[in-house]
């Protein structure tokens, strides 16, 4: 019998870094995750290590001078975690790695880097003094 493992718990973790890239740089960043704030960045560009998991996380960037930005990084299937991985992992531990990978969210990946362009806030014009 083989002990060959196909679990992306052991290849791959359940942890990631995201590197979050803003224009301009040094804005402070939340990383939330189901209405929680899971991670800061302060001053990017700059990482924060998050929990894989299956659920989505909303970035949103504050600096001075401009709008809130936000970026939606969506969970997705870490690679090598497909229907060919599931299929071996079936062969090798009877289905037993996918499942504890879909449970820990190892075999879950999010987007990094994340580049978000932060936008002037905009003034509003000066009224006139000669008003007659």
């Amino acid at each position: 019998m083989s002990s060959l493992c196909a679990c992306s718990a052991i290849t791959q973790g359940t942890t990631q870094e995201i590197y979050v890239n803003t224009t301009p740089p040094d804005a402070n960043c939340a990383l939330q995750r189901e209405g929680k704030v899971i991670a800061r960045v302060e001053g990017t560009p700059s990482a924060a290590l998050v929990a894989k998991t299956k659920h989505d996380i909303i970035i949103t960037c504050e600096k001075d001078g401009y709008e809130t930005a936000t970026y939606y990084n969506k969970s997705g299937w870490e690679s090598g975690s497909g229907a060919a991985g599931i299929a071996l992992d079936v062969v090798f531990t009877a289905g037993l790695s996918s499942i504890i990978d879909s449970a820990t969210g190892a075999d879950n990946k999010y987007e990094s880097p994340v580049n978000i362009t932060m936008v002037p806030k905009q003034t509003a014009p000066k009224e006139s003094a000669s008003k007659q």
